[in-house]
């Protein structure tokens, strides 16, 4: 286990511990902010016309997930109603993701989809699209299944996010590419156990390497959406030595970390798009970002004081 493999499961760990979310939720509202658009509808709407203005396209998410009680997945739907509605409204270049279990998923699979079906059905309506995030492990399966009902249903304008560091990813991409769903490519950033999931860094990369080759091999379009690099410069190299035109694929990155190489991005004429979240419900979202590497825990770190 690499250094950086080792800080993010120790910070997981930690920021698991019931004292520790207390008082992080308690004084760090200020610190999550950095990734975090805003707590309402409208000031996330006002920030994606400003990424737009430099030539980022943007998914928006309104934070939540593992529910209580069916009446809070009741106000998420209402509250992504609302929201793809004002993205057409504002005529801004953003597409929506959600979380299945902020939708249900844990407390009834078909009330899940059944909100889940409102939303993507209101997109359809504004020509937009709708990313299913993937969550941990044991909801990958029902994740995948939702979309390819939804797409049995028509609703094609729904896709899904695969997870590299999953041992069942490939053959997970395989089926999904055939069945023509529109897939973000992730490393991925939940605690899993080696029963399924690679647990050096290395196989992770090779595995990622892969199944972005898959989609760009068959000429499906691809969503790769990574701060790293060495997988960015890899993409770059392997899109020119093949002939496959910037319009083949997006990079994707995330809302607070290196706006400033997104914007580089969309200067050289690639298709870039930032993942928005907005909401209260930041704990869980903000801990993910902090372990997925040093960097990030260091930077809030610096801007403690100030």
């Amino acid at each position: 286990m690499d250094r950086t493999e080792l800080y993010r499961k120790v910070l997981l760990s930690v920021a698991g511990n019931k004292l520790v979310e207390k008082l992080s939720l308690k004084y760090g509202r200020k610190l999550a902010s950095k990734f975090i658009a805003g707590d309402t509808l409208a000031e996330a709407l006002n920030e994606i016309e400003v990424l737009n203005s430099k030539g980022i396209m943007v998914t928006l998410d309104h934070l939540g997930e593992g529910i209580k009680a069916l009446s809070e997945a009741s106000g998420y739907k209402e509250e992504y109603l609302r929201l793809v509605d004002g993205i057409a409204e504002r005529n801004v270049l953003s597409n929506v993701s959600l979380k299945p279990t902020q939708m249900g998923l844990a407390l009834d699979p078909e009330a899940c989809y059944s909100n889940i079906r409102e939303v993507v059905g209101r997109a359809k309506k504004h020509g937009n699209f709708v990313r299913i995030d993937m969550e941990d492990s044991p909801f990958t399966q029902a994740t995948i299944d939702i979309v390819l009902r939804l797409h049995g249903e028509g609703l094609t304008n729904v896709g899904t996010v695969i997870q590299a560091y999953l041992r069942r990813t490939e053959e997970d991409v395989r089926k999904l590419i055939d069945a023509g769903v529109n897939l973000r490519l992730v490393k991925g950033a939940y605690k899993e156990p080696g029963t399924v999931a690679f647990q050096q860094m290395s196989e992770v990369i090779a595995n990622y390497q892969k199944i972005i080759r898959m989609h760009l091999d068959r000429g499906v379009y691809t969503a790769i959406a990574s701060h790293d690099d060495r997988i960015i410069q890899w993409v770059k190299e392997y899109a020119r030595a093949n002939g496959i035109g910037k319009d083949a694929f997006e990079f994707q990155m995330l809302y607070g970390l290196r706006m400033n190489e997104q914007e580089r991005l969309a200067k050289e004429g690639y298709r870039i798009r930032c993942y928005m979240p907005y909401g209260t419900m930041w704990y869980p979202y903000y801990t993910r970002r902090l372990a997925e590497k040093p960097a990030n825990l260091w930077m809030v770190l610096k801007n403690m004081f100030k």
